[in-house]
């Protein structure tokens, strides 16, 4: 039994390993999330956050320098709908026009699957936006999960794989993964500064976004090994 568990462990290669991990613990922490939002009240954790973003007694100040604020809302559209999908449908085309439509349709899944997938998630959760500080941006959708923080780590986690692929090293591809995340937890972070998502909002959008986009990345490699998926050179 031990010399077949270490046969299979030597036949894995680390991204995928990683990529299992990534959704495991991504599922994990999504389910845990769930329970905290379905909760009649808030929990300490999203209160204490929330409020550390204004001023003492000011719910509706926001702390740091008059130029932040709309600094914050510059790097949240990165995460908005109309943002992401000009990013993709500009992805598409290109993969299109250089011949990759197996590529482009994975791009799409991704994109398109995670969406909906989102959807599905806030209204089997149904929980109001937070009223515990102002809004210093108009939302009328349902807060959980945050679409931008888990919709954003999908396309930018799914762009930064695509984009590794045909970089020459290792460090450039390491960069634009890390470049990647750094954006995905920058558009989330200012979910919870402008005070439209309480921090397991964005927590539960990161959980389930990962996931998402690790899962149709293990998909995708398998498909490509089995010669399922074969893109026209």
């Amino acid at each position: 039994m031990k010399s077949t568990a270490n046969a299979l462990l030597n036949r894995l290669e680390f991204p995928v390993l990683l990529a299992g991990l990534v959704i495991a613990g991504g599922l994990w922490g999504l389910v845990e999330l769930m329970e905290l939002a379905r909760a009649t009240t808030p929990h300490a954790f999203d209160t204490e956050i929330l409020l550390a973003f204004r001023h003492a007694g000011q719910p509706d100040s926001p702390i740091g320098p008059p130029w932040l604020e709309g600094a914050v809302r510059d790097v949240t559209a990165l995460g908005s709908t109309a943002v992401l999908v000009l990013i993709t449908t500009a992805t598409i085309l290109y993969l299109l026009l250089i011949r990759r439509p197996s590529t482009a349709l994975f791009m799409f899944a991704a994109v398109a699957g995670g969406q909906v997938l989102s959807s599905l998630l806030k209204f089997e959760v149904d929980r109001p936006r937070p009223d515990l500080v102002s809004h210093l941006v108009n939302e009328t959708s349902l807060s959980f999960p945050s679409g931008h923080a888990m919709l954003s780590a999908i396309t930018y986690l799914t762009l930064g794989s695509l984009a590794a692929r045909f970089l020459p090293d290792r460090r450039t591809k390491v960069f634009v993964l890390c470049l990647a995340v750094l954006t995905t937890v920058l558009v989330g972070a200012s979910r919870v500064y402008l005070g439209v998502h309480w921090p397991s909002d964005v927590l539960a959008g990161w959980c389930a976004g990962f996931a998402w986009a690790m899962l149709c990345w293990l998909a995708a490699r398998l498909l490509q090994r089995r010669k399922v998926v074969k893109d026209s050179e």
